[in-house]
């Protein structure tokens, strides 16, 4: 069975950078479709970013140009990098990932929480202002 621990959250002040990793055992690591998502309190899940085994990368709305998803099949490891971040940005962030193979080039695809297998446990992001 796949398992995802996230790593990297914690408190920066607006205008500041983090960068979030998860690292994934179990299967073909290579192979998945890896998606972030966030939520905050009182709100849904959001769709944050995704990418693909050939590397096809999807943002959320708005969040293109700040966040950059990227990985490292090495390492069996995606990441986010986050910056410019915002008050509104502070959630726990969940990785997730999709072990539909060949992935889906349809960038809705991603946005849905209910098309990925499995999830991390969360890394919390606070943004003070």
């Amino acid at each position: 069975q796949v398992q995802l621990v996230e790593s990297g959250g914690g408190l920066v002040q607006a205008g500041g950078s983090l960068r979030l990793s998860c690292a994934v055992s179990g299967g073909t690591f290579s192979t998945y479709g890896m998606g972030w998502f966030r939520q905050a309190p009182g709100k849904e899940r959001e769709f944050v970013a995704a990418i693909t085994w050939r590397r096809s990368t999807y943002y959320g709305d708005s969040l293109k140009g700040r966040f950059l998803i990227s990985r490292d099949n090495g390492k069996s490891t995606v990441f986010l990098q986050m910056s410019s971040l915002k008050p509104e940005d502070t959630a726990v962030y969940y990785c997730a990932v999709d072990r539909t193979f060949p992935n889906s080039d349809m960038e809705s695809y991603y946005k849905l929480s209910n098309n990925y297998d499995a999830w991390g446990q969360g890394t919390q992001v606070t943004v003070s202002s």
